[in-house]
């Protein structure tokens, strides 16, 4: 039978971390949803932290059911198994030696567990930067890549691991995979920034632009809709569209392409010494964004990956009314 790879968190900042150790054992909380031994469909699950946790939202339900499950019927005997201390930043790995089982005063406040033998541990310091990426999920258990667990298991058993040390090709090695790592976290933002503005309604979306806009510096208004329910929002140095530039923006939020009919529609509305933005969630054809190129009157075409990247250069100006469309974190990143 084939074995299966697991990490699991020791609890909040690993606070259960020497505890796991010393006691050879793992565990996960939700007690409320009582045992899972007889449990074997993930739905009863979501159907107990529903009724236990009420406050939770569907998505933390399902996640939360996943991780549940797994711990009482997919993990096996002899499952590997590995936590980690970001305070000493070792890995501690082992082999799961028990079934499921369910009862309190075992491990704290934890009410899940199995039993395990600890193999030994390994330091963080000493994997490459894939490995370590593999290793960053939040969630409280998630099952390991075998070449994760392949590069685990060669330096536990490495007796040179303590005393690595990185050789130039290494350190170069390193360097590109830490490239690329950021650029695939830098292209998922991107889409998730997508993800959270495409959840917005209509009415929401046109606030979010003229936030971005404020962001930018400029003061905006809103005009009062009109029969197809658009709004065009006016944006300019004093908020009256009296100073320039003299920005007439319209914004559609819908999965289809804006095509050359709207853009000639848009452009026939402007009026000298304006500036056009036309802002489309569904993209532009082709011939859309001729229209655009080759009118008289500037006009900027607005699509989805172009609104986030304005999102992400203008994010820091944003008002709270703007931030609160678009709640975002700001994340560092090692040069």
């Amino acid at each position: 039978m084939s074995k299966n790879n697991w990490f699991i968190r020791a609890g909040e900042n690993a606070y259960l971390f020497e505890e796991f150790k010393e006691t050879q054992m793992i565990a996960i909380g939700w007690n409320e949803v009582g045992s899972l031994a007889q449990v074997r469909h993930i739905d009863d699950v979501k159907k107990r932290l529903r009724d236990e946790y009420p406050d939770y939202k569907d998505g933390k339900v399902n996640i939360t059911a996943g991780q549940l499950i797994r711990f009482a019927n997919e993990m096996k005997v002899g499952d590997l198994v590995v936590t980690y201390n970001p305070q000493t930043r070792e890995y501690l790995i082992g082999e799961i030696t028990s079934d499921y089982e369910f009862g309190e005063g075992v491990i704290s406040d934890k009410n899940h567990h199995r039993k395990v033998l600890w193999n030994g541990l390994v330091n963080r310091d000493v994997l490459t930067a894939n490995t370590r990426n593999s290793l960053g999920s939040i969630m409280t258990l998630f099952a390991l890549q075998n070449e994760t667990v392949k590069e685990l298991i060669h330096f536990l058993k490495s007796k040179s691991a303590e005393s690595f040390e990185s050789q130039p090709e290494e350190t170069e090695k390193e360097q590109a995979e830490l490239d690329t790592i950021k650029e695939d976290v830098i292209e998922r933002a991107h889409e998730f920034i997508k993800d959270k503005f495409n959840h917005l309604d209509w009415e929401e979306m046109q606030s979010l632009v003229a936030g971005i806009l404020r962001g930018m510096g400029y003061k905006t208004r809103i005009s009062v809709k009109g029969p197809d329910r658009g709004r065009d929002i006016i944006a300019s140095p004093d908020g009256l569209g009296l100073q320039q530039p003299r920005i007439m923006v319209e914004v559609k939020h819908r999965k289809n392409a804006m095509g050359s009919n709207e853009i000639r529609s848009f452009i026939g509305g402007l009026r000298p010494g304006d500036q056009g933005v036309y802002v489309s969630t569904g993209g532009f054809t082709r011939e859309a964004k001729y229209e655009a190129e080759r009118s008289n009157i500037p006009v900027s075409l607005v699509d989805a990956d172009l609104l986030v990247e304005l999102i992400n250069q203008h994010y820091d100006a944003f008002d709270s009314e703007a931030k609160s469309l678009m709640p975002l974190k700001k994340i560092y990143w090692p040069l």
